[in-house]
């Protein structure tokens, strides 16, 4: 009714003051806020939020959220080379059909007689994923790269009966922050270092490290600043021969051209599925897997879940359902190894159609595609008299850093040249790694055309020629 005063919020649930106090009454309260004495003064905000007012039409409402969200310059709009552990590779539209189906995206958990599609749909996943590594056992995914190599670190730890760790200092330091939280107070981290000149993992450093406590070592092939590690099977020769174990996160694109882990004695393999067919979302499209042998003491390891086939009581007839269900959180509850949930089964789903459709030819073809490309965005950008592109002498695959320390800029002010001409620049490293101040680490996938890597060497030697003058702001 016109001019009536609207009582409650229409977006906030039981907001009106009179349901609210039935409320309070049903459960024996006179105050909301006795519902938060656990809870210390020092940790609550002690005022009321500072909401706007509503907006009761949703037209009015849709009006005002998409004005916000046209703000944003997305990598649609303006060419990316941005990486660093979230990338844009190209998804197949059959890849949003299916996980958008109400059958899979709103089958939060089920059973193996109410939801025999999903657990095949999941089983089918692990096994595509298994021969890409060329390994027997994959869980279904985890919440990202960083929560599966933190669990792999910690299952070498059980199955070595060992508390250290050695990790390669290269890694990503949020994957690095994520692994310390996991490990502490269970099991100590110590990194190894890198040769300065390729970026590989200095051999005799690890040899010096390594103790009778020393689970493995950890690294990443690719690494996360782009190199390819050469020494794989050096590394898991000096893990085994002390009695270790050799652990290796990787790209499952880089595959397709490169020797599965397995191959130079890796024992569990780690990495993220957001490159087989998921969008960037905002940096939200991530999802986890581990892989090992099928030996019994790596199995029993494994906190998440694993679906199997087995023969059912009709001849010839197959199901799918968990292997080894009591070993998860969900049989052993405040037992279990590790907590895991269901938060990332529909992302396998979406890799198990993107693996389906893209197949090995495609896997190879894509995976010698990045090389090519980033191998000629390295060379355009090299030709740059103050750029040194790559900075490390290793062969890389689609992500390699570029020093800027010789132009003069910083590369936040590189970066912002580069936006004002529509191009997202390399993730600054300056901030990440001290050794790699005035450095960035660029991105080149299959998305790439001749003409955007040209664009981005042509801004980049128009941005260096201009030097620290003020033209650029202007």
């Amino acid at each position: 009714m016109k001019g009536k005063k609207t009582e409650g919020h229409p977006y906030i649930p039981n907001s009106v003051k009179s349901v609210q106090t039935a409320m309070m009454a049903d459960i024996g309260i006179r105050n909301i806020e006795e519902l938060y004495q656990a809870i210390p003064l020092s940790l609550r905000l002690n005022r009321l939020l500072e909401l706007p007012k509503p907006l009761p039409s949703e037209l009015e409402l849709k009006r005002h959220v998409m004005n916000i969200l046209s703000r944003n310059q997305t990598c649609e709009q303006y060419t990316s080379f941005l990486g660093g552990g979230c990338y844009r590779h190209y998804v197949p539209a059959i890849c949003d059909e299916i996980n958008q189906r109400s059958e899979f995206l709103t089958a939060y958990a089920g059973e193996p007689y109410e939801d025999h599609g999903r657990f095949q749909s999941l089983f089918e996943f692990q096994s595509l994923m298994a021969e890409l590594l060329d390994l027997e056992v994959v869980n279904v995914p985890t919440y990202d790269w960083s929560q599966a190599a933190s669990t792999v670190v910690r299952m070498a730890g059980r199955i070595t009966g060992r508390d250290e760790i050695l990790i390669a200092d290269t890694i990503s330091p949020g994957r690095r922050a994520v692994i310390q939280n996991y490990c502490h107070p269970v099991m100590k981290v110590d990194f190894c270092r890198h040769d300065p000149a390729t970026g590989m993992l200095d051999l005799n450093d690890l040899e010096s490290k390594f103790t009778p406590r020393t689970a493995g070592i950890y690294f990443e092939n690719p690494s996360y600043l782009g190199f390819i590690e050469t020494q794989g099977k050096s590394a898991a020769r000096i893990a085994h021969s002390q009695g270790g174990l050799s652990l290796v996160g990787v790209d499952p694109i880089s595959l397709g051209i490169l020797e599965p882990p397995g191959g130079y004695g890796a024992d569990i393999v780690c990495g993220d599925i957001q490159s087989l067919g998921m969008h960037m979302h905002f940096g939200g499209g991530l999802a986890g897997f581990i892989a090992t042998r099928d030996k019994k003491d790596f199995v029993m390891e494994y906190p998440s879940r694993l679906f199997g086939i087995a023969r059912t009581s009709v001849e010839g007839e197959y199901g799918f359902g968990d292997v080894a269900y009591d070993r998860t959180s969900f049989g052993m509850r405040e037992a279990g190894k590790e907590f895991v949930g269901t938060h990332s089964a529909l992302w396998g789903i979406t890799a198990a159609v993107y693996l389906s459709l893209v197949g090995p030819v495609g896997m190879e073809k894509l995976a010698r595609t990045i090389l090519e490309r980033s191998l000629y965005a390295q060379s355009r950008i090299n030709e740059i008299t103050c750029l040194r592109s790559p900075l490390f002498s290793s062969p890389h695959f689609k992500e390699f850093v570029v020093d800027f320390n010789g132009t003069g800029l910083s590369v936040a002010e590189v970066n912002h040249r580069l936006y004002k001409r529509g191009i997202f620049g390399g993730k600054d490293l300056s901030r990440e790694f001290e050794d790699l101040s005035g450095c960035s680490l660029y991105c080149v996938t299959e998305m790439h055309s001749q003409t955007d890597i040209n664009r981005l060497a042509d801004a980049l030697k128009d941005i260096c020629s201009q030097g620290g003058s003020d033209e650029e702001s202007r």
